[in-house]
């Protein structure tokens, strides 16, 4: 009981009843005295019932079975057969089934069919010369009865219809044209053999309109009444001289009929399959994120768009009625040659391509797309279709062009920081020897001879030489300055004119420069980030005038204060201004009207982005054919510096101020610096008013500290190799204080990330390379006074600051 619980119990004798009355109505419509009928409906019964409950539920249709043969009143050894072929064609088929997972592959089924037969012949109950004829029809028998009974079992429950009056017009007529054919007519009746014909296509009506239900409940309706017809010896199947060939052709029209039925019905299942599923992709396709195009390829070799989604439009800005039906190689943005290129040989070779392209956009602008493009062989030959799904990267592409720049501006700023450093260090004893020179020259007085004179005008112009090749490396080192943006007091109006110098010469082929400065308050900023704002403008500017007429044009920088307080600079330029559609779109990332050598369509952008980054705005004012002009506005910082630096335009001209006044004290000064030259140019100015000592080393310098030798001021290169002037300093904090406090560093920029720590923290002077021999010889004498280092720091480039 275990292994066959009460359920399994019950459920077996519940099929074996239901096999044995379908038995009963089988042999009831017997045309004959025989034990052969048209349909053996419990073998329908029976490979139902094992597919619904299980193959475990055999003993069923065992049982019935014995239960017929019991019946029949045959010998044990026939009865014996007929339950083994009975249970061995419904196991065998339900086992299959199983196996094949729903198809239905009844072959098996003749061979147990022919051993039942056999047994009958074997028991006398048929004639041993009807055994041909009467295998034939048992094996047919017991194949219909699975045809018609089964499909019915398992059919799942009714739902409720939508078409109810469809389905009983259908019954009404298949039950009109039953009695019609099979119940009046005269056995071989021409006129019932043609209203046969009329049931085809009420069964095609029956399995197209509702499926598995339909047919197999239409099919089993006409068989029972065809049966039924023919054993009350009516309708076109009844044969008097040869009943067993009516038997045979009534076989046949049942077999014709269910198996027509069965397989529109299938037809029908399968292709609402494939309608579901293509709505399924359809609609998949439609609500995907990426962009999806198929195109067909035409005879002449020519894509025709097909199909596109939403995503794809929206991409692209068109509507699909638009895409439908074009090719889809107008897309692509005209400029894009290489990425055109790439697709017309990936199209000729009938290969996948996986690229990156530009589109365009009925407003111009471009959209950047990562294309996958893949040939479709709908026969398995000849490529038919193309599929092509766009994912939009213009953002990635947006954020690599920025890098691109970034990492560009950090190699420029590098690169400049050495060189400034090589071009200052010379420079800077240059300098310092030319001041030299001309103090000797100048002190021969008026009544120096032509030569001197002549002399002391050449010194003075290779001064000024030197101090353009300073400025030229101190804008190169603003507008390329390595690391974080570091946040200062920033004057505008000092930082225009470096702009401006860097433009200059490509400007003046072009138009004339007019510069309008007035008051502007400080802001709080990075200088070289505003710096790169009001070069981009400048640039912007210069590329708007065509060359040839600088008479006609002109770029005007003015400065000022707005009524809100914030400070003002604008870049007006009397080009060919910007077209109003254009005008909205100026600061969207990589939208140009630039050709491709000449920008990228980042520039602007980048500028909004750090205008906003610094709480300010960028605007843009323009009219067609009179130019355009851009106004920065920045917010000023909260706290305002009591002096006002040196603009960085005065600079060149500090070299015709008075000398600095000798305090009258006389004071011993150590310089630290690895370059002798430097060091002896410096000692030279030095020693008419003080005692110079020079080392070349930090290490020379800490062990003369060491012996006892006194010093009253400290001039130290901040960068040297070996021991630089950071740990000189800290070994001096420590073994020497006062004189630690009387150091001041001379600088050439500060490449690392410590050397700046250390500038924008030390309180002490730092001097910038270039030191102006003014600036040097009044800070030794300011350290001398002892005036705190506050009081002697300057704005100015060459000068001091502190931090």
């Amino acid at each position: 009981m275990a292994a066959f619980p009460v359920r399994g119990l019950v459920e077996v004798l519940a099929l074996a009843a239901v096999y044995l009355l379908a038995a009963r109505v089988a042999l009831s419509l017997a045309a004959e005295k025989s034990h052969i009928c048209p349909v053996w409906l419990p073998s329908g019964v029976a490979l139902g019932g094992l597919l619904l409950l299980g193959v475990s539920r055999w003993p069923a249709v065992a049982l019935g079975a014995g239960a017929v043969a019991y019946a029949m009143d045959v010998t044990p050894g026939v009865g014996l057969s007929v339950v083994l072929g009975s249970t061995l064609e419904a196991v065998l088929p339900a086992l299959l089934f199983r196996r094949m997972e729903g198809a239905r592959e009844l072959h098996r089924v003749r061979d147990v069919a022919w051993l039942g037969t056999l047994g009958l012949v074997l028991g006398g109950v048929v004639p041993a010369a009807q055994w041909g004829p009467a295998g034939w029809l048992w094996w047919m028998a017991d194949l219909l009865g699975m045809l018609l009974v089964t499909p019915v079992l398992l059919l799942r429950r009714p739902r409720r219809m939508a078409r109810s009056w469809e389905a009983l017009l259908l019954t009404a007529l298949t039950v009109g044209v039953c009695v019609g054919v099979f119940a009046f007519p005269r056995p071989g009746s021409a006129a019932a053999h043609a209203m046969t014909f009329l049931l085809f296509p009420l069964m095609a009506w029956g399995a197209l309109g509702f499926g598995l239900r339909g047919a197999a409940l239409s099919s089993l309706s006409i068989a029972l009444a065809a049966i039924a017809g023919t054993a009350r010896e009516l309708g076109p199947f009844f044969t008097v001289d040869l009943p067993h060939r009516g038997l045979v052709v009534l076989q046949l029209f049942i077999g014709i009929t269910a198996l027509t039925g069965l397989l529109l019905a299938a037809a029908r299942a399968e292709r609402r399959q494939a309608v579901e599923l293509l709505e399924l992709l359809a609609t998949t396709v439609r609500a995907v994120h990426e962009g999806v195009l198929i195109c067909e390829v035409r005879e002449s070799g020519g894509l025709h768009t097909v199909f596109v989604n939403e995503a794809l439009c929206s991409l692209v800005g068109r509507r699909r009625e638009e895409l439908v039906g074009a090719a889809p190689g107008e897309l692509l943005a005209s400029a894009d040659g290489g990425d055109r290129q790439r697709l017309l040989e990936a199209l000729r070779e009938e290969r996948s391509l996986r690229a990156e392209v530009a589109l365009t956009r009925p407003d111009g602008t471009r959209v950047w797309s990562e294309i996958q493009l893949s040939p479709v062989r709908a026969n398995g030959q000849a490529v038919t279709h193309f599929v092509a799904t766009h994912r939009d990267v213009t953002a990635t592409k947006e954020l690599q062009a920025r890098l691109v720049a970034a990492e560009r501006v950090a190699a420029v700023g590098t690169l400049a920081a050495g060189v400034g450093h090589e071009i200052n260090n010379p420079l800077a004893y240059l300098a310092l020897n030319l001041e030299a020179a001309r103090r000797s020259l100048a002190a021969e007085g008026a009544q120096a001879p032509s030569g001197v004179r002549d002399a002391l005008s050449s010194v003075r112009g290779a001064q000024e030489g030197a101090e353009r090749i300073r400025l030229i490396v101190r804008d190169l080192q603003v507008f390329s300055r390595e690391g974080a943006p570091e946040r200062a007091l920033v004057d505008l109006n000092a930082l225009v004119p470096p702009a401006v110098r860097v433009v200059l010469h490509a400007l003046r082929a072009r138009a004339r420069l007019v510069e309008e400065f007035a008051p502007v308050p400080r802001v709080l900023g990075s200088e070289a980030r505003l710096g790169q704002v009001l070069l981009n403008l400048l640039v912007n500017a210069l590329q708007a005038i065509p060359e040839g007429e600088p008479g006609r044009h002109e770029v005007r920088v003015r400065t000022g204060t707005d009524a809100s307080g914030h400070a003002r600079v604008e870049v007006e330029d009397t080009g060919g201004g910007i077209p109003p559609d254009v005008l909205p779109r100026i600061f969207d990332p990589f939208f140009t009207t630039k050709n491709s050598d000449e920008g990228t369509g980042l520039g602007l952008a980048i500028c909004q982005q750090i205008v906003r980054a610094h709480g300010g705005d960028l605007r843009v004012h323009s009219v067609p054919g009179q130019g355009a002009t851009f106004t920065l506005l920045l917010p000023p910082a909260p706290v305002q510096s009591a002096g006002s630096p040196v603009p960085l335009h005065a600079v060149a001209h500090v070299a015709e101020e008075p000398e600095t006044a000798a305090s009258g004290r006389r004071g011993r000064v150590l310089i630290v610096d690895d370059e002798p030259r430097l060091a002896q140019s410096m000692r030279l100015l030095l020693e008419p008013t003080h005692e110079v000592v020079t080392v070349t080393r930090g290490e020379d310098a800490l062990a003369r500290v060491a012996a006892g030798e006194s010093f009253d001021v400290v001039l130290c290169d901040l960068q040297m190799p070996g021991m630089d002037g950071i740990a000189v300093y800290r070994r001096l904090h420590q073994e020497a204080p006062a004189l630690a406090s009387r150091m001041v560093f001379i600088s050439g920029g500060a490449s690392s990330p410590e050397a700046r720590a250390f500038v924008e923290t030390v309180a002490h002077r730092v001097l910038e390379k270039p030191v102006r021999p003014d600036v040097l010889m009044s800070t030794v004498e300011e350290v001398l006074e002892g005036a705190p280092p506050e009081v002697a720091a300057r704005g100015a480039v060459g000068g001091t600051r502190r931090g």
